[in-house]
């Protein structure tokens, strides 16, 4: 199982978002340390798309610590995991040295395809669009869901 998290997301989270997200770091904090990293959002509405992907990308780029395991959320381009695929992919991460993971989660305009690429792999939640705030609750539950499962501990509400 990974040792330690890094989530680098764009966008400050504000509500239930914020709360949900509180709720599951705090969880998982009792298995291993858990960072979020917010980066600022571009105004969509004064730049254009290429902007948006370089300034986001720029200050994405800067906060992924050296050496981690690098995963970016794409929905279109990534790999769909079910929860029992996510266990044991953690688990073959650290059994395999790679223990710090760093996970992205992209604005409105999702991240930028250069981010994309250089990652070391691409997941999706699925065909679905989430928004932002609302992808970063469900990565973070299943996160969670995944050390339980790893654990061989009942999860469920």
């Amino acid at each position: 199982m990974i040792r330690r998290a890094t989530i680098v997301a764009v966008g400050k989270l504000k509500g239930w978002p914020a709360e949900g997200c509180a709720d599951y770091t705090k969880r998982l904090r009792r298995h291993f340390p858990v960072e979020i990293v917010e980066v600022a959002e571009e105004d969509m509405n004064r730049r254009t798309r290429e902007e948006v992907f370089a300034a986001e990308g720029e200050r994405i780029s800067k906060r992924v610590p050296a050496g981690s395991h690098l995963v970016a959320l794409d929905r279109e381009r990534g790999r769909r995991l079910s929860s029992e695929d996510l266990a044991r992919r953690l688990a073959s991460l650290g059994v395999s040295g790679q223990s710090h993971l760093t996970l992205l989660i992209g604005g409105p305009l999702g991240l930028p395809p250069g981010l994309v690429g250089h990652a070391d792999e691409v997941w999706s939640f699925g065909e679905i669009t989430l928004p932002h705030a609302l992808a970063r609750v469900v990565l973070l539950e299943q996160l969670y869901r995944a050390v339980k499962i790893e654990r061989g501990e009942k999860y469920h509400w």
